[in-house]
């Protein structure tokens, strides 16, 4: 049976199209708005990333550290996220919802119980930033029985052989970083260039799904439409900051900017 991440990708193929990923922090502003904000946007992305907050993230810029510090301040705990992508998926039941953060909270959680309450809930994958290949292999393995994706990070300065061997590795999606930085950065390749780099990686397995996150705005999105997936995600929480400080509604602000950024690569 195939997963819900493999059936979206499949769909977007058909239309003839990048799978568009949102990504936004699990309680920014706040858990009720946290929820309100991805079910909002779901009416235009194809795969909703919920990222659980971190005090101290080693993959993240300012723009997602300004939303997990808010989620924080919120009193953010794990069970909060679970509870949130529940409630989503009694309202979008075939959307793939993936969770992305860092292992340190996995591991305090007990990943059995992680898993169970991935399982239980319906999230359809796990990223996890600083579980690198080979010593994620064990967890991937956990997730695959739950039928849970693990999705693997793959940089610019991954090797052919180390990439070959992730990919073959891998489940049903995988995570190509655009560039060497933390999200929101500046683009600092032009988008050929990054097309290029991703064309390398996907020649080594066409059928596998793969996506490029990192610097993907409203003014690169589409020059890059040609990948199987697109992430945007410093862009979103930005523009959820923004909202804050200027007392308007992030939930309308964030619809009408997916709205745009999804007719960008159609």
């Amino acid at each position: 049976m195939k997963s819900e991440i493999q059936l979206t990708f499949e769909e977007c193929k058909r239309k003839n199209r990048p799978a568009l990923l949102t990504y936004t922090v699990a309680s920014d502003p706040n858990k009720k708005k946290s929820l309100q904000i991805i079910t909002s946007i779901a009416k235009y992305a194809d795969i909703i990333e919920l990222g659980f907050p971190h005090s101290t993230p080693v993959g993240d810029g300012g723009q997602i550290q300004t939303s997990s510090n808010r989620a924080i301040k919120n009193g953010f705990k794990m069970r909060d996220a679970f509870q949130i992508v529940n409630k989503f998926k009694k309202i979008y039941k075939n959307k793939p919802v993936i969770l992305m953060g860092y292992y340190n909270m996995i591991y305090q959680y007990g990943e059995n119980n992680f898993l169970k309450n991935c399982k239980k809930v319906g999230v359809s994958g796990v990223i996890c930033v600083d579980l690198p290949w080979p010593e994620n292999q064990k967890f991937a393995k956990k997730c695959k029985k739950k039928s849970i994706s693990f999705i693997q990070l793959l940089a610019p300065t991954t090797t052919k052989d180390r990439i070959k061997k992730i990919i073959k590795d891998s489940h049903d999606m995988v995570y190509y970083i655009s560039m060497l930085s933390t999200t929101g950065g500046k683009l600092k390749l032009s988008p050929k260039r990054i097309l290029d780099n991703y064309k390398k990686i996907k020649r080594i397995n066409p059928k596998k799904n793969l996506v490029i996150g990192f610097g993907i705005t409203d003014k690169t999105i589409k020059s890059l439409k040609t990948a199987d997936g697109l992430v945007v995600g410093s862009m979103l929480c930005k523009t959820i900051s923004n909202s804050l400080r200027m007392g308007q509604n992030p939930v309308t602000k964030l619809d009408k900017v997916v709205y745009y950024l999804r007719n960008k690569i159609l």
